[in-house]
């Protein structure tokens, strides 16, 4: 760690110019070792929360906050990187300024931050922010005001991650499962929850056909996940199909669509899954 001088205005001015080294060494980084183009970009609030539903909003009040669980920004997503270092020098003044006024100890007012599950986001105080980062602060005060969403917001690292959750989410919208029934529903590929929507739309207008009643798209939820998900990755995981693939989901999207394409039926008998478990054999070597 680099030792104060002990004049404000001159440890300000290191701190900052520490603080874009960084950055653009983290830019050359990621560019030497082709990660994704976002990795280092904060995160912008309204398109989290576009992902994930907003539902509501709580007030908590005055609260200490972890420093590093604040990733992303309300309207400042180009000034400062994922870690809060300038991309910049346009605001070197104003960051210089706040950063030897608290190293004269002067008092400096919270900062106001959204809280979506583990993550904050700055509404007001970005530069205090990037100031407590650089000076190795672990806490900030802040008003925090935690906004509630449709979905979780676990497993959002980039801005990419979003596009995921904006199709689970529209996905939960279509086939309402709750609880330990959409958790089991977890893809990696973002169309694969548009495919799978129209899959379970297809199935209950089937039995609607079939029993000569409606159903809303709740029961046709409950009742495909009970009598159509459930068994087929039961027997799916007996016959040994596709062992190579960890989520049941995954397994089910990919028997479903073989299934089809090899008999276009909409059936399960024992002759379909052995197809099935030899056509998995052939496509793991």
């Amino acid at each position: 760690m680099v030792r104060d001088t002990g004049f404000p205005e001159a440890d300000a001015e290191n701190d900052f110019s520490r603080m874009r080294r960084r950055a653009e060494l983290a830019r050359l980084q990621a560019w030497f070792t082709r990660q994704p183009g976002d990795v280092n970009m904060i995160l912008p609030f309204d398109e989290v929360v576009a992902a994930l539903g907003r539902l509501g909003e709580t007030f908590l009040g005055l609260q200490q906050v972890e420093v590093d669980t604040i990733v992303g920004s309300v309207d400042r997503t180009k000034d400062f990187d994922r870690y809060f270092r300038p991309t910049s020098s346009h605001i070197r003044a104003r960051w210089q300024r706040l950063a030897a006024a608290q190293r004269r100890g002067e008092s400096m007012p919270p900062v106001r931050l959204y809280r979506i599950g583990t993550m904050h986001f700055v509404v007001d105080g970005h530069h205090r922010v990037s100031i407590a980062i650089a000076r190795h602060l672990r806490i900030i005060d802040a008003y925090v005001t935690e906004i509630h969403t449709r979905i979780s917001p676990e497993g959002i690292t980039a801005s990419s991650d979003l596009l995921l959750k904006d199709h689970r989410r529209l996905f939960l919208s279509r086939v309402p499962l709750r609880g330990a029934q959409a958790e089991a529903i977890r893809l990696d590929d973002p169309e694969h929850y548009a495919e799978l929507a129209e899959a379970v739309e297809a199935w209950g207008f089937r039995l609607s056909q079939e029993i000569g009643e409606f159903l809303s798209r709740v029961e046709t939820a409950r009742r495909w996940f009970g009598e159509e998900f459930v068994p087929v990755v039961r027997m799916a995981r007996r016959a040994e199909i596709r062992p190579d693939v960890e989520s049941d989901a995954e397994l089910y999207m990919w028997i479903a669509c073989e299934r089809y394409r090899l008999v276009r039926k909409h059936i399960w008998d024992d002759e379909i899954l052995q197809e099935l478990h030899d056509q998995g054999r052939r496509r793991r070597r």
